[in-house]
């Protein structure tokens, strides 16, 4: 550290808040299938929000020890500061959320003193651990520049490694020892944050390294997809078979359904519903699931256990179906990607419909091409129907677990129509500019999932109607809602929805003997997140595909005409489109737009015709048609 005092920084702005000056990681693989890592990092501290540096906190589980750990300070002025392992704090794991019941993951927090500007601030630590698959990743970018960042890897003799760069050129290593090898990349730039960016996986450098010892070891890394779905298949083997408690519930549900269809329905509505998602992640518990008939005694289980349960009482009707193991942040695995379980946070189930059944309902389906048509169902989501997954499943990649092994498999995308708000409204306009009427919003996809799980524990009817109140404030200055409910709340096969009267005063602006007034009443389509002074680097991501579609009429005030309208807007790029028409049928205004997605990613090189249409989009919802005395 002390050698780095004085060494040029890399390249960075007046915004960097620090730049990594090193960083090292060793790691040590043992014949036994342990890895012994030293880590090592030593930072400038540039601006006051990278005092957050100074404290380093390192998690571990009862297959992994830290041996050590230390850290230093090297202040611009006076004394070095040092701290050792007995100043490090052991406290339990404070990322799980509330429906983690029990995980046996911990960390080890250690503050190094005075991370103030101008300071330096390093650390060390060593860790030893049995990992359950013989991999690694090793991110040496960051969101602060990187001067310098090494990579160390013994191996046992005999052993092999497979590595491949992600996001960044590959880098040849340097042969250091007996089967060691060392990787080194410098000048390395930042990942600075854009709004609706890609993951931090699909854009930071990053190297996957799979260890390949020479014997049959059970947790040898993956050359290929198909051998990590050998390794997850090997995991769920018997999980799913069934208790004679889940074959006479699957009979008692299934028992007044007409068709497979329905009893497929009737096992999902009680798998999403009756089933709580509550983790307990012990050892290989965070990837294993829990045996069926323990899940469905409890009642409760993650992701993987609430798969396990739905495909053990699939299989009790005569439906099979296959783990898909997947991120809720599309962007990630891909085709031209290493495997790692680094990939993947979440498990759902590919269900096989029989082949006569065809449904409009059942739209997330995967043509495979020996296993004939999936449906991709998610039994963790209570608020998406039977039939359709959520948008951040959309067009993702996920690992298909079938007795063959492993096969990374595409995700569908649904059709527009099958998300998205659609709004109307029929209001008046007083002579003095007050607007009143009634409005009915339906919503379905996502729309509806993210109402329903809002609303979820809300139990005041005034805390119901906040969101409305929410939507009706960015439009109006003032208001007053008159009345307001809530449609379908709790049936998720039905669109839910709202329904609320207003009146806002003075909404219509006066110039003289005219009045002015905004076709679009509420809701906005636009967005700033372009309007940067710094080129976008990233694409831009959209959650999923969507359709709103907007109708508001106003009657016009007793003695005035339209005198001009705004523009009708047809703007349609391959990724998203915006139409809108302000007409006018005997005394009333009527306005109606469109607002399509139809793809999820925007490339960097049509940036700016996503900035132009937001634009558009802005200006649309800014116009206003002109009202005047009839007969003038």
């Amino acid at each position: 550290m002390h050698a780095l005092v004085n060494v040029p920084l890399p390249g960075h702005d007046e915004k960097t808040n620090a730049v990594l000056l090193y960083a090292e990681t060793i790691l040590n693989v043992q014949p036994n299938g342990k890895i012994k890592t030293i880590d090592r990092r030593a930072y400038k501290i540039l601006r006051p929000d990278g005092r957050g540096l100074g404290t380093l906190e390192v998690g571990f589980d009862p297959e992994t020890r830290i041996n050590a750990i230390h850290g230093w300070c090297i202040p611009a002025q006076g004394k070095d500061y040092e701290v050792k392992d007995k100043d490090a704090v052991e406290t339990a794991y404070g990322g799980a959320g509330q429906e983690d019941l029990v995980t046996d993951v911990r960390i080890k927090i250690l503050h190094i003193p005075a991370p103030d500007p101008g300071n330096i601030v390093g650390f060390e630590y060593e860790r030893e651990d049995r990992p359950y698959v013989l991999e690694d990743e090793w991110f040496f970018q960051e969101t602060d520049p990187v001067r310098e960042a090494r990579y160390t890897l013994q191996l046992p003799p005999g052993w092999e490694y497979k590595a491949r760069f992600l996001n960044y050129p590959d880098v040849v290593p340097t042969p250091s020892g007996a089967n060691q090898w060392q990787w080194v990349v410098t000048n390395v730039p930042a990942v600075k944050h854009e709004e609706n960016m890609p993951p931090w996986k699909g854009v930071a450098g990053m190297m996957i390294v799979s260890f390949l010892p020479s014997g049959g070891v059970a947790n040898r890394g993956f050359r290929n997809w198909k051998e990590m779905g050998d390794w997850e298949a090997m995991l769920d083997q018997g999980r799913r078979d069934a208790s004679s408690d889940i074959r006479q519930k699957a009979a008692a549900l299934t028992a007044s359904s007409p068709t497979p269809l329905a009893k497929m329905q009737a096992l999902a509505k009680f798998v999403q519903g009756d089933i709580r998602y509550v983790a307990i992640e012990l050892g290989i518990g965070g990837w294993q699931p829990h045996q069926a008939a323990e899940i469905f005694s409890h009642r409760y289980g993650d992701c993987k256990d609430k798969a396990t349960l739905m495909s053990s009482m699939l299989h009790e009707i005569g439906v099979d179906s296959y783990y898909v193991t997947i991120n809720t942040t599309r962007g990630g695995a891909a085709p031209d990607r290493p495997p790692m379980v680094g990939w993947f946070n979440h498990e759902i189930l590919a269900v096989k419909l029989p082949a006569n059944l065809k449904d409009a309902s059942l739209a997330a389906v995967v043509d495979h091409p020996t296993l004939g048509r999936l449906l991709i169902f998610d039994p963790t989501d209570e608020y998406t129907p039977f039939g359709q997954i959520r948008g951040e499943l959309q067009a993702n990649y996920g690992l298909l677990v079938t007795p063959d092994g492993g096969d990374l498999i595409k995700l569908p995308q649904m059709p527009t129509a099958m998300n998205g708000v659609q709004r109307t409204a029929k209001l008046s306009l007083s002579p003095t500019g007050t607007l009143s009427g009634d409005f009915e919003e339906t919503r379905v996809g996502d729309t509806a999932l993210f109402q329903r799980y809002r609303l979820k524990s809300v139990t005041k009817e005034t805390d119901r109607i906040k969101p409305i109140e929410n939507l009706v404030s960015q439009s109006f200055p003032t208001y007053q809602l008159t009345k307001a409910s809530i449609l379908n709340l709790n049936q998720t096969d039905q669109p839910f929805g709202y329904r609320y009267s207003l009146v806002a005063e003075k909404y219509a602006k006066t110039a003289g003997d005219l009045l002015l007034v905004r076709p679009r009443v509420v809701g906005s389509k636009s967005r700033d997140l372009l309007e940067t002074k710094e080129p976008r680097k990233y694409p831009v991501e959209f959650d999923g595909p969507s359709r709103d579609v907007d109708t508001f009429e106003i009657t016009l005030p007793p003695g005035y005409e339209v005198d001009d309208l705004p523009p009708a807007v047809d703007a349609d790029y391959s990724f998203a489109s915006y139409h809108s028409k302000a007409e006018v049928s005997g005394n009333t205004l009527r306005y109606t737009r469109t607002f399509e997605v139809k793809e999820l990613s925007v490339p960097v090189n049509k940036i700016d015709d996503l900035k132009k249409l937001y634009r558009i989009i802005a200006s649309d919802e800014r116009n206003t048609a002109v009202l005047k005395p009839a007969g003038k």
